[in-house]
């Protein structure tokens, strides 16, 4: 009697698709990198693109294996995800040990040193691209993350599935892949994922989220909550680029070229718009991007929109916003 492909089969040729879709869209000849730690969905995300490089060899696919040293034996484990990646026939396979410090607690310590170091790889090889292995699940925990802190929009909006961040092309295959089919495409590659035990700590709030809260919600109000979050950021992420191209343009149309801005274009437009063009203002001023809340733009919209008279608003980076004679500006704080 006849079957259908069993579930390891179905959830590798998904993986190698969504990696295959992904790689397509590169220059021939042109080099990617894949951010390798050797647990299951960057393990599917390297052995689907050795596929693909069977499959074309006009692809070349390299990757980079970076060790945090946030653990005991945590440099051999880098050494046997890099030795992963030899065996699945990646070229280049790249070393780095990152020193993990910094504001935002360990976990996003560590998230910027990854970056830097797979940034700076891409940089020294010439990769036109970094593969980086987030899935769908990562992506509705992404969202949830961002309701539970009341952000806004462009948080809640999530990864992208491609952005050019710090010169360099950051790509997300697996974007629309469940982790459950990167574990059962690694079993049907044979190959055996390392699992971080970070992952599952409940000192960390994403493993909380992601053994606890998310599951529960699939429990109580039915299979798909990971996939409607992940439609959900889809959608905000089409909102927010519309309003963010908006404000861009309105910033324009309002500066005066000396790096001020005229209030009685900036009052007419919506709230929405107004305020990222705000946000994108005291940015261009040299606030720091990571230092800039929501508190800090509303203190500058109220110098346009509810105009009384009021001082200066003190900015990170020792910036201020003014506003004289109808025109809003960002000199140095006194």
């Amino acid at each position: 009697m006849p079957t259908g492909p069993t579930p390891g089969a179905a959830a590798l040729r998904a993986v190698r698709t969504a990696v295959a879709q992904s790689l397509a869209g590169l220059e021939p000849g042109a080099l990617a990198l894949v951010g390798l730690s050797g647990g299951a969905d960057s393990l599917a995300l390297a052995a689907a693109s050795a596929h693909a490089v069977r499959r074309d060899p006009a692809l070349r696919v390299g990757a980079v294996c970076v060790d945090h040293g946030l653990q005991p034996g945590s440099a051999d484990r880098s050494a046997a995800a890099a030795e992963s990646a030899r065996r699945l026939g990646l070229d280049p396979v790249i070393d780095r040990t990152v020193a993990v410090a910094g504001p935002g607690g360990p976990e996003a310590a560590a998230r910027a040193a990854r970056h830097a170091a797979l940034a700076a790889a891409a940089r020294d090889r010439g990769a036109e691209a970094v593969l980086l292995g987030h899935t769908l699940d990562d992506q509705a925990e992404t969202v949830l993350l961002g309701l539970a802190r009341g952000s806004g929009a462009r948080s809640l909006a999530g990864m992208r599935p491609a952005q050019i961040r710090d010169g360099v092309q950051w790509l997300r295959p697996l974007l629309g892949v469940r982790r459950a089919d990167t574990r059962a495409a690694c079993a049907a590659e044979g190959l055996e994922p390392w699992d971080d035990p970070h992952n599952a700590d409940p000192a960390y709030l994403r493993a909380r989220l992601r053994h606890g809260a998310l599951p529960a919600l699939e429990r109580d109000l039915g299979p798909g909550v990971a996939a409607a979050l992940a439609r959900t950021a889809d959608l905000l992420r089409a909102d927010a680029d519309a309003l963010d191209d908006w404000a861009a343009d309105a910033l324009a149309a309002a500066s005066g070229g000396d790096g001020t801005y005229d209030t009685a274009v900036l009052v007419t437009l919506p709230e929405a718009v107004r305020t990222r063009a705000l946000h994108r203002a005291v940015l261009a001023a040299g606030c720091p991007a990571g230092s800039v809340g929501s508190g800090h733009v509303r203190a500058v919209d109220a110098l346009v929109a509810d105009w009384r008279g009021q001082g200066p608003v003190a900015l990170p980076g020792g910036i201020e916003a003014r506003r004289d004679c109808g025109r809003l500006a960002f000199p140095p704080g006194g």
